[in-house]
Formats: C-alpha cells, sequence, structure tokens
C-alpha cells in the first residue's frame, strides 16, 4: 500500500484550512478511530486500518499539519465546577472583525463565529454560577461595537460530537 496523499492544503487567511482536503477511505477511519480514543497508538491504528506503525505515524502527521484534524482533550464543564454554560447572540455596529476578536479574548469564550442572519455574532460561553454568567454579559455589553445581546442558556446538554466529515 502506498501512503501519497500529495502536499497538504494552504492556510487560507484566517489560519484555518480551505475545504479543498480531500480524504482517502483510510484518512477518513483513522480520524474516525482517533475521535473515538485520541491516545490510540500507532501500532493499534495501523492494525485497524492495514497500515504499518510507521505508515500511519505519517499520515497522521500531515493530517495534524495540513489542519485537517487536532487531537485534543475534550473536558465536561460541569464536571470542573462550570455550571452555567450560554450560547450568546450578539448585533453588532462597525467593524465586526474587532468585535469578534474582542470576545474571542474573553477567558470565559470557547466560541466566536461571525453569522448572517439575526446575529452578527454567536459566542458559547462557560461560566462557574449565573452571577459568573452575569458578569460576562456586562463584558460583552460594554465591548465597543455590540448593539445588543440574546441570552441562550444551556438547560441540559443532548448531543455533541466531533465526528464530522467521517460519514
Amino acid at each position: 500500500m502506498t501512503d501519497d496523499q500529495g502536499p497538504p492544503a494552504r492556510p487560507a487567511g484566517n489560519g484555518r484550512r480551505t475545504g479543498n482536503n480531500t480524504l482517502d477511505e483510510t484518512s477518513k477511519k483513522l480520524i474516525e478511530l482517533l475521535q473515538a480514543d485520541g491516545r490510540s497508538s500507532y501500532a493499534a491504528l495501523g492494525k485497524a486500518v492495514g497500515l504499518s506503525e510507521a505508515a500511519v505515524r505519517q499520515r497522521v502527521q500531515r493530517l495534524l499539519e495540513s489542519g485537517v484534524m487536532q487531537i485534543v482533550a475534550v473536558t465536561d464543564p460541569l464536571s470542573l465546577g462550570f455550571f452555567r454554560q450560554a450560547m450568546i447572540g450578539v448585533r453588532c455596529e462597525g467593524d465586526l472583525q474587532s468585535v469578534a476578536d474582542a470576545l474571542a479574548g474573553l477567558d470565559e469564550t470557547d466560541y466566536v463565529v461571525i453569522t448572517a442572519g439575526s446575529f452578527d455574532l454567536l459566542v458559547e460561553i462557560v461560566c462557574e454560577s449565573d452571577d459568573h454568567l452575569l458578569d460576562v454579559l456586562g463584558r460583552i455589553r460594554a465591548v465597543p461595537g455590540v448593539a445588543g445581546t440574546e441570552s441562550f442558556v444551556y438547560l441540559k446538554l443532548r448531543k455533541q460530537t466531533y465526528a464530522w466529515g467521517t460519514r
């Protein structure tokens, strides 16, 4: 078996990779296996996909370097004392990029996306309590360019997945 997929995609201007990465079935299977257990050994991965340990190591390294995937630890905010999560819809005036950058700089922010529709930005925050949430909302509303917010407090998480692109 060969392990040649060509050069990695060039990063887009925002540091993310463009959507032109085409993955063969072996790479998709490796990603799927790592999504299930990011600590799997190269030997175990190789056995599962029919490649040598060295070939798997090279392939995984290419997937990481090209930005197709990351291997990270995913935590449960509740078990770490963060009892309040919310998605904040933000309406902006003026420079949308600078508002997004300012909100991305908040420690409590784990997700900022520029959107089209009722809100200019969606910002996911993780807080220790309702009082902490109230404090963060005050800081969000104080950012120059924020015209208004709407909060969507999470009551219960029913599904969270990281299986994009492998099925």
